[in-house]
């Protein structure tokens, strides 16, 4: 299961490798990853951040998560800020930043056009994502990224064997919800849509972000 060569999901090859023929003026010339995008940060780290996708212009041009767009800016100013990140700004692969003590990750490995993967495609990519989750250390402390982020962490922990709660938890902003022996926490996505708006603002993602971190050094 080699996630940089994987050509599963053709409608989401077609798109990333699209952006990277055409990309708009401001990247210009720039040399696209246009492949799936791995994780980023420690290995083993038992906090794990799960972001949903690439953006086409972002992680797609990149070659990491959450880097070269505006959602990636708030996201590490924050992780930054909390003490889990070397540096409040991730520009690309070669930057420098570190992350100590926690992993990013995400649903989907590729750009989906709209930002919004389709179920199938979710689906094809969640063995990416468990074999993530199964290397970091236990028990697991998760920080879900937006709605179908969440989702996909109950996905995988469900397939690991563990008793999902019942009623099945709601997503929601600050809902933090124990599986088995892991926590998952939820948190809005840092979407231009999000925090342009005020429905995620910085104080709301450091919060949920110090709460992980805290149950994560208790172990």
């Amino acid at each position: 299961m080699n996630l940089l060569s994987c050509r599963r999901c053709p409608r989401l090859v077609e798109w990333r490798e699209a952006a990277g023929r055409r990309p708009p003026r401001r990247f210009a010339g720039e040399r696209y990853w246009s492949r799936p995008v791995p994780a980023f940060g420690e290995r083993g780290a038992r906090l794990v951040l799960v972001g949903l996708a690439p953006a086409a212009n972002g992680a797609n041009r990149t070659g990491r998560l959450f880097t070269g767009d505006a959602s990636g800016d708030f996201l590490f100013r924050a992780l930054h800020a909390v003490g889990l990140a070397s540096q409040p700004t991730s520009v690309d692969r070669n930057d420098g930043l570190v992350l100590s003590g926690a992993l990013l990750t995400a649903a989907c490995r590729c750009a989906p056009p709209e930002n919004r993967p389709l179920p199938g495609e979710l689906d094809n990519c969640r063995g990416y994502l468990a074999r993530d989750l199964g290397r970091a250390t236990r028990p697991r402390v998760l920080v879900a990224l937006g709605a179908l982020a969440f989702d996909a962490c109950l996905r995988v922990l469900a397939e690991e064997g563990a008793e999902i709660p019942r009623p099945r938890p709601r997503f929601g902003h600050g809902v933090r919800v124990l599986v088995g022996d892991d926590l998952l926490f939820a948190s809005y996505h840092p979407s231009q849509q999000n925090t342009f708006t005020g429905v995620l603002t910085p104080r709301m993602l450091r919060d949920v972000l110090r709460r992980a971190k805290r149950e994560a050094e208790r172990g």
